[in-house]
């Protein structure tokens, strides 16, 4: 399979050089076909390269050239650049030889030296530098290397029969060629690292990693290689390799691996760009490792290093945030801001949904909504959702908090996007917690003046906010107005009122309210009963309601606790002995 490349590769490189008719391929290359322009001999030997595994020549069949080979007719056609391109024909034409001529007539030129299955690719602007390829031997190399379930040893050992001339040049075309092992180009290296001859440079060490990657295995053993070479010779290594390393075991999922080789930049005489941090966050947010993806988080803003592109800015936010780690993630985004990269919309809105669930990094996602993008502004409904959520869900709901909120409302109200439902009763929960009432009457009015429908959460709330103030008249006209509205209530809309009544100790107003809930259909819970007995027997000592009210949950199939029934029986019996005792005193 190799010896034809060969013979190919040398008849191609000394047909540029010599400018000689010769007899070529049968068949597979169609007529007329025209051939890029050719410059220097290191260019031709490339191009041909190229073009040889463009072809499916190869690839149909065992041998290269026909056994019948055709004679060439050729003419040299110029371009627009005046560079010559060579136009080639066949007709076939027994007996003619497949290299006929070529080689006897090769004129000498710069010293290069054709002959043989050697090539010589000469520096053309040093005009110094001579790199000589023995492509037999290279073919024999990549042969062996190409072989599969080859050890270590066994490689070494066959190298080292093929005696080799090696330079960097012959390396590179080692590495350069695909379908070798990533383990096999691995010994290979390191044979060719322990050979005097050969000097490691970064062009050789750069190839064998994107080799290595591309297959996307043996890892860590390059690793070994790579960090081996770096501690030897110094400035060999880059930051581009290192990255594409990271970038692997990003991929594989092997974050600490990832961080192992970050750590590593500085002993290794690398200095990490944007793109180190980049893939070091992403390696270990993708193992949820968040606390070291903060630590070179924060190294990344000390440097001054953010990813080129908004897109990589926003999955380091968003890495940021799903670790919790919210801080971190608003100071990329404040330094994305300075420098003027505008992150993705659902970068922005993942981050302010985080910082929402924190009371105190509320007034950031309060700021961050100030700046948001004014044509995705009526899209945004979550992210205001999010922040006037945070702050009415605060522990401790300050008037500061509230007029933010109803600020918020407002903004949203005049320029969108439109509030809905979720939106309004989030404030007047709030607003109804700090007894403000009458702001929370009014927010109940501009809901219905924007055609919304108040829902029974809506009217459970103002009316909690009016029993914790005493003010049970205005509860009951809340409530009033809640059935002409919804033709069923919840439990907990009377409940609020039951327990207001039960707290001011008019039971018969409660006590009437219970007998209403049925009416209206709406059962009372084994919950409510049992406060409500808990009441009347501690406040008002009236066992005997306490008792008719066990008998009606008894007729529900609701069971009182047993504390509740214990509670009930001693009041009871300490009534008893009071009267008992005050018959005995009225005898006596």
């Amino acid at each position: 399979m190799w010896r034809p490349a060969v013979l190919a590769r040398r008849a191609f490189v000394n047909r540029v050089v010599a400018n000689q008719s010769f007899h070529g391929l049968h068949n597979h290359v169609s007529t007329n076909q025209i051939l890029a322009p050719v410059s220097s001999f290191a260019s031709s030997f490339r191009y041909y390269s190229n073009w040889v595994s463009s072809k499916s020549c190869l690839r149909q069949t065992t041998r290269l050239f026909s056994s019948n080979p055709s004679s060439v007719s050729e003419e040299s056609i110029e371009n627009d650049n005046k560079d010559t391109v060579f136009s080639v024909s066949f007709e076939s034409d027994e007996g003619s030889s497949v290299f006929d001529g070529i080689e006897d007539n090769l004129p000498a030129d710069n010293g290069s030296d054709f002959g043989g299955n050697k090539v010589v690719m000469e520096d053309d602007e040093k005009g110094v530098e001579v790199k000589e390829l023995d492509l037999e031997k290279l073919e024999s190399v990549l042969s062996l290397l190409q072989s599969s379930g080859v050890i270590d040893v066994s490689i070494e050992s066959n190298l080292e029969e093929i005696r080799l001339n090696l330079n960097e040049e012959f390396v590179v075309r080692v590495l350069e060629t695909p379908y070798i092992p990533g383990e096999n180009l691995i010994s290979f290296f390191k044979w060719v690292l322990k050979k005097p001859e050969f000097s490691v440079t970064n062009r050789a060490v750069e190839l064998l990693v994107t080799a290595i990657c591309i297959e996307g295995r043996n890892v860590y053993a390059l690793w070994d290689l790579v960090k081996e070479i770096g501690e030897k010779e110094k400035g060999i290594l880059s930051a581009e390799i290192l990255n594409d390393m990271i970038g692997l075991l990003s991929r594989l999922g092997k974050g600490k691996a990832a961080f192992e080789i970050f750590n590593k930049f500085g002993e290794l005489g690398c200095a990490p760009n944007a793109d180190t941090y980049y893939f070091t966050i992403e390696a270990l947010s993708r193992r949820s490792i968040y606390d070291w993806a903060s630590t070179v988080c924060e190294k990344m803003l000390n440097a001054d290093m953010l990813p080129k592109g908004a897109e990589k800015v926003g999955k380091i936010v968003s890495f940021l945030c799903k670790g919790s780690k919210t801080k971190d993630a608003h100071l990329v985004y404040l330094s994305a801001k300075e420098k003027n990269i505008n992150l993705p919309v659902s970068s922005i809105k993942f981050l302010i949904s985080y910082l929402c669930r924190k009371d105190e990094s509320v007034k950031l996602a309060i700021d961050m909504l100030d700046e948001f993008p004014e044509k995705e502004w009526k899209h945004a409904i979550k992210s205001f959702s999010y922040v006037i959520n945070g702050l009415c869900r605060a522990k401790e709901v300050t008037g500061e908090n509230i007029e933010e909120a109803k600020n918020l409302l407002v903004k949203m109200i005049d320029a969108g996007p439109p509030p809905g439902n979720a939106v309004f009763n989030t404030v007047i929960n709030a607003l109804s917690k700090k007894g403000e009432m009458g702001e929370a009457r009014k927010l109940l009015k501009v809901m219905e003046g924007r055609g919304l429908k108040p829902d029974v959460y809506t009217y459970s709330v103002i009316m909690s906010g009016y029993t914790k103030g005493g003010e049970m008249e205005e509860a009951r006209k809340i409530l009033d107005e809640a059935k002409k509205k919804h033709s069923k209530l919840s439990p907990v809309t009377y409940h609020t009122i039951i327990r207001g009544y039960c707290k001011l100790e008019q039971y018969e107003k409660a006590l009437e309210l219970l007998g209403e809930m049925e009416e209206y259909g709406v059962q009372p819970n084994a919950d409510e009963y049992n406060k409500f007995i808990q009441s009347l027997c501690l406040k008002a000592l009236d066992w005997t309601t306490a008792e008719k009210l066990l008998e009606d949950m008894k007729e529900n199939g609701m069971h009182l606790n047993a504390i509740t029934k214990g509670l009930v029986r001693a009041v009871k019996e300490l009534e008893q002995e009071e009267v008992g005792t005050n018959e005995v005193m009225t005898t006596a």
